[in-house]
């Protein structure tokens, strides 16, 4: 596979993680906005691939019988709306890291401004559903992650 095939990816910058993406049609309502599930989905898209790139496997540890994330708690507030053509940013920053859970906050960008903000709280959860302690290496990563405030 070469570079051209690779799908988009962000990045780090200090213990921010950064994703770009752009609004596409099928992102938007009649209205000519994008519509409001959507942020969930672009947040969504971050975190996986803040995680993929921090060495988080969680498809290693869901096939392995580990159990998988689950959203346990969301605070989310709609600032200014993105329209179709907008390239956006969705910063992640890992605010609080607990035994079997992890608070990620998270903004969609357009430039300088705030379009939407979030409060996101993964669980990890075993195949019964009951939460789970992560794993050790998940929570080491995590708390080198965790937001400072320093390196905006």
């Amino acid at each position: 596979m070469n570079g051209e095939d690779q799908p988009p990816q962000g990045r780090f910058a200090g213990s921010e993680h950064r994703f770009p993406l752009r609004v596409y049609f099928e992102d938007t309502d009649l209205s000519g906005v994008v519509y409001h599930a959507n942020y969930l989905r672009y947040m969504e898209r971050a975190r996986s691939d803040m995680l993929r790139l921090a060495g988080i496997d969680q498809r290693a540890v869901h096939e392995d019988g580990g159990g998988a994330y689950a959203i346990a708690d969301l605070s989310i507030r709609y600032r200014a709306p993105a329209r179709l053509d907008d390239a956006l940013l969705v910063v992640s920053r890992v605010m609080t890291v607990k035994a079997a859970s992890v608070v990620i906050h998270q903004t969609v960008r357009r430039g300088a401004l705030v379009l939407t903000e979030a409060q996101v709280t993964a669980a990890l959860v075993a195949p019964d559903g009951r939460p789970r302690r992560q794993p050790r290496a998940w929570t080491d990563i995590y708390s080198q992650l965790q937001w400072q405030g320093a390196d905006a």
